[in-house]
This record gives C-alpha cells, structure tokens and sequence, in this order.
C-alpha cells in the first residue's frame, strides 16, 4: 500500500509554488486544462493554484514515507494507551463505587456464589483454586483506606495513560519522550510478575512495551542516540519539496504530453 497516495486521498494534496525559478519548474507543469503542482507528499501533479507560496526554504512539511509509516506506529501504540488508560479508569471508579456498597457485594460473594459451586465442579473450574476469586476475596477483605489508595493508584494510572496517549497521537516531541520514561517505568513492574507466574498475555505485553521503548528512542533519536534532537529536525527537514522531487522519481511533466488525473486537491 502507498501511504503518501492514501493520506492525500483521505487529507487533500499539499502543493507548493517556490519562488525560485530553477526549484519552480521542477513542481510545476501546464497541461491542456491548466497549471498544474506536484504535490509535495506523493509527487502526483494537481491541476490548479497552489496551496502556498514562498522561498524553498520555507516549503512546509509533509509526513510522507518513513516518516508517515512512523506516525501510524506511533498512532496505533497512543491506541492501545487510550485503552488501558479508559479500563484503568474504569477500574478506579469501580474499586471507589465498591467502597459505598461494600455490605452488600460481600454478601452476595459469600452466600450467593457458592451456590454455583456445583456447577463449576462439573465444568471443571475450581473454584477454591480459582485465582479470580482469590483475587475478588482479598478485594472485599481489604480495608476501605486500603481501596482508597487502590482507586487512587489506578486513577493516577489511567490518567498518565492518557496523558501519553495524546502526546503520541499528535505526534510530540514530549509525548515520545513522556511515553519512553512511563513505559520504562512499568517494566520492571512487569519482569516482576513474570517471576511470580508466566502468561503468554504478560509475555506478550512485556515485549510489546520493550520493542515501543526501542522503537521511539532510536527512530526519533531520544536523549541524544543517533545524532539527538539536531539529527531528528534535520531529517524531518529531508522531507521539504526537494527530497519529494527526488523520491518521486518521475521527471517534470513535460509540458501538454498528459492530462493529470488527479483533481483539485484541498490541503
């Protein structure tokens, strides 16, 4: 799939008019139905005014192979940040909820539940062993300043989740470095309950958060790897109308040989 094609398709073309002549010929084109400018993220030519004028060097800058395919991992991890954080949240509101009708689920766990106790021997869940219920037991046990804190902790939780979620949605230099530290943070969180029992859902949580880590520190150059913050904004710069001329890899439309067929775009 050409994500450049589909960005523009979904987001309109972005064309450009340098006012140097030797830059401008190279983006510009008359056709038998008009001027027509490539645009600067998938190189195709658009018939009709440009978006924006003004010297090469203040051409804008496009997301477009590399870099467009690095803000769609980047996209799809704040995803799975938005969902953790909302189930945090949840959570939260649950274990809090739970303190005011503590009486009554405390019932229903110790009367109402083992009634479903013969059922379960015949599927073959145990119940005695079950760790879910281990877990629901401990919960009601615990003290209501003990839940407090609970609630508190998995509200503070989701709340950071979101928090790095947006940073990594609008693609922020902070958010990448917010989403490196908290990340990293949780790992160790994580190693330690690997050591108390093994899960392919821990496994495979584990190395998703470890390959994040390294992803966005090396690909966006992070506490000076790879050249730092200087190499970053220069590489974003490789993506200004000149490298587009180049990864096109179409010459300048000669001028009257085709009809574009791509309509006026809208930024």
């Amino acid at each position: 799939m050409d994500w450049n094609l589909r960005t523009c398709a979904r987001r309109g073309h972005v064309t450009y008019a340098p006012t140097e002549d030797a830059f401008r010929e190279k983006l510009h084109a008359i056709t038998p139905v008009g001027a027509a400018w490539r645009c600067l993220r998938c190189g195709d030519f658009v018939i009709g005014e440009p978006h924006q004028t003004g010297p090469a060097e203040g051409a804008p800058i496009v997301l477009r192979g590399r870099a467009l395919r690095d803000a769609l991992i980047l996209r799809l991890l704040s995803l799975e940040r938005f969902i953790k954080g909302l189930l945090s949240l949840a959570a939260a509101y649950g274990v809090f909820h739970f303190r005011s009708h503590r009486d009554g689920v405390e019932r229903a766990f110790n009367e109402d539940l083992p009634l479903l106790k013969p059922f379960m021997d015949k599927v073959g869940w145990k119940f005695e062993d079950s760790a879910m219920i281990h877990t629901i037991r401990t919960v009601i046990e615990a003290e209501s300043k003990t839940l407090l804190w609970v609630a508190a902790g998995l509200g503070l939780y989701g709340a950071l989740q979101l928090i790095e979620g947006v940073g990594l949605w609008m693609l922020k230099r902070w958010g990448e470095y917010f989403a490196v530290v908290a990340t990293s943070l949780g790992l160790p969180i994580e190693i330690y309950e690997l050591s108390e029992k093994i899960t392919f859902t821990r496994i495979g949580a584990l190395v998703i958060n470890i390959a994040a880590v390294l992803y966005i520190l090396l690909s966006k150059r992070l506490f000076g790897l790879r050249g730092g913050h200087a190499a970053h904004e220069a590489e974003r710069h490789e993506t200004s109308f000149l490298e587009v001329e180049l990864a096109a890899n179409e010459p300048t439309l000669p001028k009257g040989l085709r009809i574009p067929k791509v309509p006026v775009g809208t930024r």
